[in-house]
């Protein structure tokens, strides 16, 4: 039996994501990934202006008159969501944590599958993968999906991205479009983002607070690792101390891009400290211009 204050957040989340599929994001989806691929449909007469490219001479020679091959875009894709839920997800210094909004996040790119006849699928993972459903089409699934997404409770709290990479590509054979979401502290990982790449449409979506990356000036605070349970005492009134933290979180940062960069991830940086929309609108755009 789901708790009744799931089911509502449940509702909430599809009235929200469904007015922004409807408002924005659903042409943005539809000219990005729909188009990306032809599929054979029948043979027609050769008329003036056609491509002579698509002339199918094993037809023409048979009936004496040219004829030309008749394609279609292909209209099914899957998406795969692959989804970090380690302990670290649930961080945030502001209205939301990392976790609530990669539930979002899913959803409004979920609908936007759905509403293009697309397939969903789900992978939930830690420092193993821990939930896997296989996609589908429809509401019914997309609504799963989410309600796996807000109910799920992690047996682990570490992070393996490499791990999940490596089930998803046991299990999703057919090229896909994959939304891989995480804050990536992870142990490495660059192989497997690398054989991934290669075989599906891999897109990173990278969330961030900005507690994470500058330290505020409070006094003595102690810091946990939500992964590992360590504990440090920090005095921030150092400025010393302020600037090593937030020179060490910027060149992490670099590096992590620098890699999604080399092994031809596109990356959505999202954080907590504003609205998730813009860069999605931002990242659809970007790719709509690069496929022209």
């Amino acid at each position: 039996m789901i708790p009744k204050e799931i089911l509502r957040k449940i509702r909430r989340i599809e009235i929200k994501t469904k007015s922004l599929v409807d408002s924005i994001l659903s042409g943005e989806y539809h000219s990005v990934f729909k188009g990306r691929g032809m599929e054979f449909s029948e043979v027609r007469s050769y008329t003036d202006g056609d491509d002579i490219r698509n002339v199918d001479w094993n037809v023409t020679a048979r009936y004496g008159e040219p004829y030309v091959k008749k394609h279609v875009e292909e209209r099914e894709l899957t998406v795969m969501f692959v989804v970090d839920a380690s302990a670290s997800g649930n961080f945030g210094s502001l209205d939301k944590l990392k976790g609530e909004i990669a539930v979002e996040l899913c959803a409004l790119l979920a609908f936007s599958a759905i509403k293009n006849n697309d397939r969903v699928g789900l992978i939930i993972f830690s420092s193993e993968v821990e939930r896997y459903i296989p996609p589908k089409k429809g509401k019914k699934n997309v609504l799963r999906v989410i309600r796996e997404l807000l109910y799920f409770k992690p047996e682990k709290k570490g992070t393996d991205i490499a791990q999940a990479l490596s089930f998803l590509n046991k299990v999703q054979k057919r090229k896909s479009v994959v939304f891989l979401v995480s804050d990536f502290i992870s142990p490495s990982f660059e192989k497997s983002l690398r054989v991934t790449s290669s075989h599906h449409d891999l897109i990173a979506i990278t969330l961030s607070d900005p507690r994470e990356e500058k330290l505020p000036r409070v006094g003595l605070i102690e810091l946990e690792d939500a992964e590992t349970g360590d504990i440090v005492v920090v005095d921030t009134n150092n400025p010393r101390i302020r600037e090593t933290f937030e020179k060490e979180n910027k060149r992490k940062r670099q590096e992590l891009a620098e890699l999604l960069k080399s092994t031809g991830v596109d990356e959505i940086p999202v954080s907590t400290e504003s609205d998730y929309v813009e860069p999605l609108v931002s990242f659809f755009r970007k790719r709509e211009k690069m496929h022209r």
